[in-house]
């Protein structure tokens, strides 16, 4: 399979301020990547630096000074990735609360809900369904500072609010688990899509309870905690507006189908 993704972003910067970039495709090895990345202000090409982070994740960090900023990104993805490695700071990491994730306050509440002896993969799949059922989807329901017990409590979402309810529950029932941000070709509303991996059967397993998008397809992005770690935006100074943002994804061929039961890896 043959993907081909792009993002624009359209950005109003008032004070000079320090960005932080999360929309390149992660290198992953397996997989052959060709891409552009440019950045214009007031129309003049200026350069970012490439930060290269855990699993891949790629920031790249642009000092901007006050001005319009247009950024373009494309690529293109042939073959399959290899399978992600595991580590045992990794299984730690993922099994801790976060700032959007707090596992710690749904011990009781898995422990009431889901048949805790049951096998991980059974309990994947069956926290993943349960999230499915609980949540409505909708856009302008929630907040960038919405956390899995925010979402829990509103009933509804956008797919980052799903990811982290998912994560949160998995982390409680001691899976480790954690976000990822991708490329979604099928997603609709198309948009930077978040999903969930869960380490099941010495595998990280990817799981999307918003059904919104073929796992076979996805493409990583960036890989981390929660949002906080995975986020496609983050300004650390002075004042922007994110006035415009344009993101496609689409597969060459034939468009792969899914059960959203059979164990997948993203590829």
């Amino acid at each position: 399979m043959k993907r081909h993704v792009s993002a624009t972003l359209d950005i109003a910067v008032t004070d000079a301020t320090s960005l932080e970039f999360k929309i390149a495709v992660a290198r992953t090895p397996g997989s052959e990547l060709s891409e552009s990345l440019t950045f214009t202000l007031d129309g003049d090409r200026v350069e970012a630096r490439e930060m290269v982070a855990e699993h891949g994740t790629r920031v790249h960090l642009l000092d901007s000074k006050p001005g319009s900023l247009h950024v373009e990104y494309s690529a293109s993805v042939a073959g399959k990735a290899d399978s992600p490695p595991v580590t045992d700071y990794d299984l730690s990491k993922y099994l801790r609360p976060s700032r959007y994730a707090e596992a710690d306050k749904f011990f009781g509440f898995t422990g009431g809900e889901f048949n805790l002896s049951k096998p991980h993969p059974e309990l994947l799949q069956d926290i993943t369904t349960w999230v499915g059922s609980r949540l409505l989807y909708q856009a302008g329901s929630s907040r960038s500072t919405d956390s899995a017990v925010d979402t829990m409590l509103s009933g509804a979402g956008v797919c980052r609010d799903f990811a982290h309810l998912t994560v949160a529950l998995l982390r409680a029932v001691t899976i480790p688990a954690r976000l990822v941000a991708v490329y979604a070709p099928g997603c609709d509303p198309m948009d930077f899509h978040a999903v969930v991996e869960a380490f099941v059967d010495d595998e990280w397993r990817v799981v999307d309870a918003t059904r919104l998008a073929p796992r076979s397809a996805l493409l990583r992005i960036a890989t981390g905690r929660d949002a906080a770690d995975t986020a496609f935006l983050d300004n650390h100074g002075g004042a922007i507006t994110l006035e415009n943002t344009v993101v496609t994804a689409v597969v060459d061929g034939e468009f792969p189908s899914d059960d959203y039961a059979t164990p997948t890896s993203l590829t």
